[in-house]
């Protein structure tokens, strides 16, 4: 089945663009401008933004809040922790009311490292769950092995004594087993992802020579010095603004009046939204803005993700991403640089060639908009039709 969009403002993943037209066949895009082919199904997009579907680069997921995911646009989702199985992977390749998503397993962490206190109290959904725990360079090394057999995607390095979460003293990695860690990733082509919240730990592993940081720290403002070595390593970062403000005390409360938002989700995450994890109320949200500003104007690659998680507190699956658009906004990215944040910039940084800009040949995971988000980011959400690999959603 042939699909054209007509009359469409498109915004390709990078810019908007002059021509107004996509036609998809089947599960790709065909075309983008041009004629529209005799017999194609015609969608009258006059009004409304074309854009890629939006990827967030840091989730905590299952298969229903895939679903939600999908209902806000989210056409792929980064996971950044934990086993899914075959089935589950079967099924991410045989449905489209899901969103799409990439795994790296089990995270690099200490016995009794984060996130594993969080297992403390859960043991008994996971029954005889045992953490892999990685206290030598050797086991490092062994882990990744064994991640990269499963088919992981990339590596998860944690780096967390629990200053930020209201656990402090939990046990890190040793340098030398982070640095084997890092290297191994790199020795198997794996992109090594450091999850750190305070700057301490993002030098020490901007140091070790990772890719990527899957948070902003929070604990101080920031420094020339720290900048200057995240912008010579050229890793990229994702701030989850949203998890860094919720940790502050703030709830995405603002999120739950909006008819755009409530008519899509259950009341378990409209409750979510409206409280907060509190675990770090010293904090100050100006200095992480100012943190991620300096980031970006310094050429840093920013990467919109949402740390969405089952763990209630101030988010909720797919429309975190929105608020996560909203606040990078306030961080000083153009609307533009935002939706690319989301778009175009983690399909590079992550090598996902066949999505997030809207070209000939990619995927035709797509989001048609009411109204102007290069204007007014908060469009957004105004959804009229979501694409996930050519099938088009029914509009609830």
């Amino acid at each position: 089945m042939i699909t054209a969009i007509t009359n469409a403002r498109i915004f390709d993943g990078e810019r908007v663009i002059d021509d107004h037209i996509v036609v998809i066949d089947g599960a790709h895009i065909h075309a983008v401008g041009g004629v529209v082919p005799v017999g194609a199904t015609v969608i009258d997009a006059h009004g409304a933004t074309l854009m890629p579907g939006l990827i967030d680069a840091h989730v905590h997921s299952d298969m229903e809040c895939l679903r939600d995911m999908l209902l806000f646009g989210v056409t792929t989702a980064l996971e950044m922790m934990g086993q899914w199985t075959e089935q589950e992977h079967k099924e991410l390749t045989e449905r489209d009311d899901i969103a799409d998503a990439r795994f790296p397993g089990w995270g690099i962490t200490p016995p009794g490292g984060h996130p594993s206190e969080y297992w403390s109290d859960r043991d008994h959904e996971h029954g005889d769950f045992v953490f892999p725990f990685v206290s030598t360079p050797d086991e490092a090394t062994k882990h990744i092995a064994d991640l990269v057999a499963e088919g992981v995607d990339y590596i998860k390095i944690f780096l967390e004594d629990g200053t930020i979460l209201g656990t402090p003293g939990l046990p890190v990695l040793n340098n030398e087993t982070l640095l084997t860690a890092v290297r191994e990733a790199h020795r198997y082509n794996k992109i090594a992802i450091a999850y750190v919240t305070t700057a301490a730990a993002t030098q020490q592993v901007i140091t070790a020579g990772v890719d990527g940081l899957a948070h902003v720290f929070i604990d101080r403002p920031h420094t020339p010095e720290l900048i200057a070595a995240i912008v010579t390593s050229g890793a990229f970062v994702i701030p989850t603004l949203t998890v860094c403000s919720s940790a502050i005390s703030n709830t995405g409360a603002v999120l739950v009046d909006d008819e755009r938002v409530s008519s899509k989700l259950s009341k378990k995450w409209l409750d979510s939204l409206n409280v907060s994890m509190n675990c770090y109320p010293q904090g100050n949200m100006a200095y992480v803005l100012a943190t991620v500003t300096a980031l970006h104007k310094a050429g840093v690659d920013i990467l919109a993700g949402t740390d969405v998680s089952d763990i209630p507190g101030g988010g909720a699956p797919g429309v975190s991403l929105h608020r996560e658009l909203q606040l990078l906004v306030a961080a000083g990215l153009t609307p533009t640089e935002a939706l690319r944040a989301a778009t175009a910039t983690p399909a590079r940084r992550f090598g996902l060639t066949d999505r997030g800009r809207i070209v000939s040949g990619a995927r035709a995971d797509l989001l048609l908009i009411d109204g102007d988000p290069i204007t007014n980011i908060t469009d957004t959400l105004s959804i009229r039709n979501i694409w996930r690999r050519g099938v088009r959603l029914t509009p609830l």
